[in-house]
């Protein structure tokens, strides 16, 4: 039996744009970082390896569909960052540090903001493209949506 929180990811993947898969990969190397860093903390060296490997991992994931014919600069720029982030990794494995694993935990995370601001660009407007709804109604912002209903 799969745990709640392993079927809500796994729901919130079916169907999202490449865009937002690129967001719950930084989510996900995000956790892996927070824990190697608690891990660093706690002088836990297991959970540090399985977590910073497993970064590692979700990084070869957002570096191996890198298109350098049709991404141009910013693909280069990627390739760059993931090839500096694995590298720095591999130094915090052997070289435990606190400050550097959050230091690695910020970099990730400013450029999953980029990621989150690609996604807003692309998704259109609610807001101008609804029609007004008649007062005394629900929202559709109100409301989720289900979707994949087998209940």
């Amino acid at each position: 039996m799969t745990s709640a929180r392993t079927a809500y990811r796994e729901n919130d993947v079916r169907g999202a744009s490449p865009v937002r898969l690129v967001v719950l990969l930084y989510d996900q190397m995000i956790h892996d970082l927070t824990q190697a860093a608690e891990a660093i903390e706690q002088n836990d060296i297991p959970l540090r390896t399985r977590s910073i490997n497993h970064a590692i991992l979700v990084i070869g994931h957002l570096q191996s569909p890198l298109d350098f014919a049709n991404g141009g600069k910013v693909a280069h720029d990627l390739d760059n960052f993931y090839n500096v982030l694995r590298k720095n990794l591999v130094q915090v494995q052997f070289f435990p540090s606190k400050t550097g694993i959050k230091q690695l935990i910020t970099d990730v995370l400013a450029v999953r903001e980029a990621w989150i601001e690609v996604r807003r660009d692309e998704q259109p407007s609610v807001t101008t493209a609804a029609p007004m709804a008649p007062a005394g109604a629900a929202s559709p912002e109100s409301e989720p949506v289900r979707r994949d209903w087998k209940g």
